[in-house]
């Protein structure tokens, strides 16, 4: 692990990944590591189930998925937040295989130390964001400008 972060409890929820020391805004803190799947594959998988409420699941381009439960690191406990101090950039490869396409994190931010690590998931669901739906993928950021639901509108 970057000596720049530390996985620790959170108090937004579970595991949280934290800043060991400031951090600069446009930093690159680490990469989305984990198996790469094919769509078909990870829905067979994990049957396509959008009532779990949590996911270790990147969608890396229109072929392949990130399953961060598979050899995933510590950049798969990076919470969701309504405010977030990083983000998720996609870098593609340059020689157009979408297999070695890339996700990193990077903070959007100047970021203090101990300050938890956050990035919004960016989670567009098929199904109708009925109440039961917001409150499986409800959003415990504590932010002024929570939403409440970490589902963003299909518009």
């Amino acid at each position: 692990m970057s000596r720049n972060i530390v996985l620790r409890r959170s108090p937004i929820h579970g595991n949280g990944v934290f800043a060991a020391r400031d951090l600069p805004k446009g930093k690159r803190l680490i990469q989305y590591r984990g198996a790469l799947r094919s769509h078909d594959e990870v829905d067979q998988c994990y049957g396509g189930d959008a009532d779990s409420g949590h996911t270790f699941l990147f969608t890396l381009n229109e072929h392949y998925v990130i399953d961060g439960n598979v050899n995933g690191n510590v950049a798969r406990w990076i919470n969701y937040s309504c405010e977030p101090n990083c983000e998720a950039v996609l870098y593609e490869s340059d020689d157009g295989d979408p297999a070695e396409d890339r996700v990193f994190i990077e903070a959007i931010r100047d970021i203090r130390a101990g300050e938890e690590l956050t990035y919004d998931y960016g989670i567009v669901l098929e199904e109708r964001h009925t109440p039961r739906m917001k409150k499986i993928w409800a959003c415990r950021c504590g932010s002024d400008k929570c939403t409440g639901t970490m589902l963003k509108s299909k518009r």
